[in-house]
């Protein structure tokens, strides 16, 4: 490393330092952005498992148990309730991600067109949506949301007189 003076580097070679350790950073926190949300899909199927389950058992044991169909029904509407929102939680979770990484991704593309020339690295683009594995983590909690709810609206609290 070149100084001036007292030990000190140079502007140049300092900031070229600072933007190094910045782009590091920056990976790492992408990198880190990106096993999130396989962390928060893992969360939401166990989460989402025990509470359908307990709603299950309430409808296979209401009435083993002495619980009013009413009080059942009302049961089992809470369970599916809270398991919606722990799927909306999940899928804020994802997004806010998902708004995080293309941020960083920006920040990245800036110190690389710095530091490595324009054509370095290609900036992200929304319209690559289809192949953001994210969308799909998302579709997958919404679908299986809406076919719970479907599934508990047509066959559980129907049959539960």
């Amino acid at each position: 490393m070149t100084t001036q003076g007292h030990g000190t580097p140079e502007p140049g070679v300092l900031r070229h330092e600072i933007a190094l350790e910045r782009y590091r950073y920056i990976l790492q926190q992408i990198h880190a952005i990106n096993e999130n949300v396989y962390r928060f899909l893992a969360l939401y199927q166990a989460i989402a498992t025990a509470l359908v389950g307990g709603a299950l058992a309430l409808f296979v044991g209401y009435r083993k148990w002495g619980i009013g169909s009413s009080a059942a029904q009302g049961g089992v509407i809470g369970l599916l309730t809270l398991t919606s929102v722990v799927a909306a939680f999940t899928v804020l979770l994802i997004v806010v991600g998902a708004f995080s990484w293309f941020d960083y991704r920006n920040e990245e593309c800036d110190i690389s067109e710095e530091f490595a020339g324009a054509d370095f690295r290609e900036r992200p683009r929304p319209g690559n949506l289809l192949r953001w594995y994210e969308t799909y983590v998302i579709l997958f909690i919404i679908v299986s949301m809406v076919t719970m709810w479907i599934l508990a609206a047509v066959f559980v609290i129907p049959t539960m007189k």
